[in-house]
């Protein structure tokens, strides 16, 4: 009987971690943006339209955070290497009184990407929209290949969102930090008055945080694609009428 129980014991063992270990191999390989294989598929795939570069608060105290620091000298390290020929950067003014996007793009023409290849996307207010409403900016300019270059955990949060939102071209670049610590750095002096909003009011008094969460995964774009896809229809159907009359 102990016998039976230890086999019956390790069987079990056996099969849990089988179960994880299958889960982990799909997490990562679904999910999970690996940088060093992500830049090798970027350079045989060089170069991009744009890349999108989502934003984050700037303090006027502080300066610029290291998060803003980051993501600003991987989109002119993806410049200066050919890997993408404009800069799409986005953000709203959501927890502080400078846009997002207009801040980083100041950084950036700072640091040498030419103000002609810089663009930005002033609505978003969530990592989701960061995505999606950089997307159509692009394709509104006329870019076809499109990359988002940002952290690895974001960059994989947004990864299952390429194919919630139809984004069929979007390819991913997360930083490599091991590259970013190599990089000569400067300590750029902006003046951030034209990203400033009068009478701002921060994202947690407008919103509710369940509504912040709905956000942050999506809904608000979801919403709007189901309405785009609404409208689709009752068109299609409009025009089927006149044609039959």
């Amino acid at each position: 009987m102990k016998h039976h129980f230890l086999l019956l014991f390790h069987f079990f063992i056996l099969m849990t971690l089988t179960v994880l270990t299958s889960s982990c191999f799909i997490i990562r390989n679904n999910f999970y943006t690996d940088p060093e294989k992500c830049y090798k598929e970027a350079l045989s795939e060089k170069p991009f339209d744009a890349i999108i570069i989502p934003g984050f608060p700037h303090d006027s105290i502080k300066g610029w955070d290291r998060i803003v620091q980051g993501r600003v000298y991987w989109a002119l390290f993806l410049y200066k290497k050919g890997i993408a020929k404009n800069v799409i950067f986005s953000g709203s003014a959501v927890y502080s009184p400078y846009v997002e996007s207009k801040v980083m793009a100041l950084y950036a023409e700072q640091l040498g990407i030419p103000k002609e290849n810089i663009f930005v996307e002033t609505k978003a207010e969530h990592s989701t929209e960061n995505l999606y409403y950089s997307y159509l900016l692009a394709r509104e300019h006329g870019f076809n290949t499109i990359a988002l270059a940002t952290d690895p955990v974001q960059s994989s949060f947004l990864v299952s969102y390429k194919r919630k939102f139809k984004l069929t071209n979007l390819k991913f670049i997360p930083i490599i930090y091991d590259t970013l610590m190599v990089m000569t750095k400067e300590n750029p002096k902006i003046l951030a008055d034209s990203a400033f909003v009068k009478d701002f009011i921060a994202l947690p008094e407008r919103e509710s945080l369940y509504k912040r969460v709905r956000g942050t995964v999506g809904v608000k774009i979801k919403r709007l694609l189901k309405q785009q896809r609404k409208e689709a229809r009752l068109e299609r159907r409009r025009l089927k009428r006149e044609v039959k009359t």
